[in-house]
């Protein structure tokens, strides 16, 4: 991938790559590892019968275990834990849904054998929000930190991991600074 340009003015602006088959690939596995995380939390969610009365959705209350679950969903305030978990319950379901739509959107978009993808504004801001959702999860696998060295010794075992996350914010930068252009 050269990066995002901008084609068109108007109702008619769309973002436009062309991604290689391997970098597809990639990007489909990661999309799809994220959904299945996110859809194992919503799963391990236990059936309500008040929000069956009342369509009224809820989820879980306490915080994930898993590292990078609980990256991707955090705590919605950290002042009051009876607060916090009142707030997770009540909006988790809506951003895992959320969540969900955007990879839906990339996955809907990506050639599965690489070439062009040319987004609208719209789904532009999905593929975003699922690329930030990819780059937290693999960084906290990765424990990536800012005071990391940009090249890890060859024999760090995130070595060879750290070369698509860095793959995975040039994509993403390079969509912010496209997607900037289209008002």
């Amino acid at each position: 991938m050269n990066g995002w340009k901008r084609s068109g003015r108007g109702a008619k602006a769309r973002l436009v790559a062309s991604l290689e088959a391997q970098e597809a690939a990639v990007l489909r596995g990661l999309v799809g590892e994220v959904r299945q995380i996110l859809a194992g939390r919503a799963d391990d969610n236990p059936a309500d019968e008040l929000a069956i009365l009342t369509g009224m959705r809820t989820g879980p209350s306490t915080r994930p275990t898993d590292r990078v679950l609980a990256r991707l969903l955090p705590d919605f305030t950290t002042e009051d834990t009876d607060l916090a978990a009142g707030l997770r319950s009540l909006h988790e379901p809506e951003l895992i849904e959320a969540k969900d739509s955007n990879a839906a959107v990339v996955l809907e978009t990506l050639p599965e054998s690489g070439g062009r993808v040319e987004l609208t504004p719209d789904q532009a801001d999905a593929w975003l929000a699922s690329l930030n959702d990819v780059r937290l999860a693999l960084g906290t696998a990765l424990d990536v930190s800012e005071d990391m060295p940009e090249q890890l010794p060859s024999d760090d075992p995130r070595a060879t991991h750290m070369g698509v996350y860095h793959w995975l914010t040039f994509v993403q930068d390079a969509l912010v600074q496209t997607r900037m252009q289209i008002r």
